[in-house]
């Protein structure tokens, strides 16, 4: 079994990135949701809230972040810089200080993307010398893990089997298969059978000295009805209905992918191509409706 993709999205919810490489960290792959859009009060905006965040470009170079729309200049933001005043931001019930980015970061979601429901919009960075750990009752025992911006989990992986399958029921409903930027990955295997994830407790290269943890089914909301080149949802509902509907945990709510943790390896690189090989958990994985938009 070989990586296909490697993605990073290195502001929640905007567009992503993919790679041909890239280093491994605790938080998960280099600048992967560091950024993050927030209303007045430091709560996190999402697609669920706003769907065409997902039209904005994003890039990344060696000194800056930028962000592009067609209906605004492009916006650049340093990435060595630390002198931003902190605010205190929320990404459902965790509460960290963030760095927030500025007035001219702020007018120019603003003229992106208007507002929400009254409410100004505000670009944060996640402040190097804060944690927000996973949750622990989904870790086994004696693990700790942490995440930046990611709605809970540093990394989540999935299959392009899985993939297959779930576009081969959407045809069977007269539904246009959807791509797999609808489901924001992290890491994507070609593993031979839909849903063999499910099944995984760890993943391993380079001999074992690379090693992640599955520790999490990963729950699936309404980001995976937004067409993320354009934004629009032209089919509500789906392919989250057909999820459901293919009930793939055998328990209520639509599945895909598994949210992983790093157990080693830290610093070391990955890349396109490289050969995996999955493990069997020790203990059966709960659910929970949190994914990584």
């Amino acid at each position: 079994m070989k990586i296909t993709r490697l993605n990073i999205y290195p502001v929640k919810s905007l567009g992503g990135i993919t790679l041909d490489q890239a280093e491994l960290g605790v938080c998960g792959l280099p600048y992967d949701r560091q950024w993050m859009v927030v209303d007045d009060i430091g709560r996190f905006v999402t697609q669920r809230q706003l769907p065409q965040m997902a039209r904005i470009v994003v890039h990344l170079d060696d000194e800056a972040l930028m962000l592009s729309h067609p209906g605004a200049a492009p916006l650049r933001i340093p990435l060595q810089r630390d002198d931003q005043p902190r605010l205190p931001v929320y990404v459902w019930d965790d509460q960290c200080q963030a760095l927030d980015e500025g007035a001219e970061a702020s007018a120019w979601l603003g003229a992106v993307l208007g507002d929400y429901k009254g409410s100004g919009l505000r670009l944060v960075r996640f402040a190097s010398d804060q944690r927000r750990n996973v949750e622990p009752h989904f870790l086994a025992p004696g693990e700790q893990a942490h995440t930046a911006f990611a709605d809970g989990y540093p990394f989540l992986v999935v299959s392009e089997a899985s993939l297959a399958e779930v576009n081969r029921v959407l045809e069977t409903k007269g539904l246009a298969p959807v791509p797999m930027e609808r489901f924001r990955p992290s890491i994507v295997v070609d593993a031979a059978e839909p849903f063999a994830e499910n099944g995984w407790g760890e993943l391993s290269l380079h001999e074992g000295a690379v090693r992640l943890g599955l520790r999490k089914p990963c729950q699936r909301c309404k980001i995976t009805t937004v067409d993320q080149a354009t934004g629009a949802i032209t089919v509500p509902g789906e392919p989250l209905g057909t999820l459901v509907q293919m009930n793939t945990r055998l328990a209520p709510g639509g599945y895909f992918g598994q949210n992983a943790i790093l157990l080693a390896g830290e610093g070391r690189t990955i890349a396109v191509g490289e050969t995996l090989a999955p493990r069997s958990p020790t203990t059966t994985p709960r659910a929970d409706a949190h994914d990584l938009p």
